[in-house]
């Protein structure tokens, strides 16, 4: 059995009711409910973590690797777009992650087009909503059973 960490950033608290028709009607809460049962019927433990905070998400992925976590799966929010800092704990921790996003971020506006993750994640997986993150726990778990 191995530990995942799914990390959500700014806003994600408010899936359900923030801009439904971009990011669908499920809450968070939702989404990680489902990824954990996943994560457990594939024999590994799913955490979950959100903040609207930049400096908490780094301090929660520098804690990861001692907290034995092997794999990550990460939806900067609208850091995506901005975060050197995150980019540079994940990079620091060393721990393969995969990037979703809810919507289609190529298909919106132009600022949204650039990731400071997609080159240094293992995939990314955008526009599919909240079926994304459940794609992501099955990638994950295929990830690790070849490692």
């Amino acid at each position: 059995m191995a530990r995942l960490l799914l990390l959500n950033g700014p806003n994600l608290n408010l899936l359900g009711v923030r801009e439904p028709e971009v990011y669908g009607r499920d809450t968070l809460t939702d989404i990680v409910a489902r990824c954990a049962a996943l994560a457990a019927s594939l024999g590994h433990r799913l955490d979950a973590f959100q903040s609207n905070a930049e400096h908490e998400l780094i301090e929660r992925v520098q804690r990861a690797r001692a907290e034995d976590i092997r794999f990550l799966i990460v939806n900067p929010g609208g850091l995506t777009h901005s975060s050197v800092a995150l980019r540079d704990a994940l990079l620091a921790v060393a721990l393969p992650f995969i990037e979703v996003h809810l919507s289609n971020t190529a298909a919106r506006e132009p600022f949204r087009r650039h990731s400071y993750f997609s080159d240094i994640a293992v995939g990314s997986i955008v526009g599919l909503g909240a079926l994304g993150y459940e794609l992501a726990v099955r990638a994950a778990a295929a990830q690790l059973s070849r490692s």
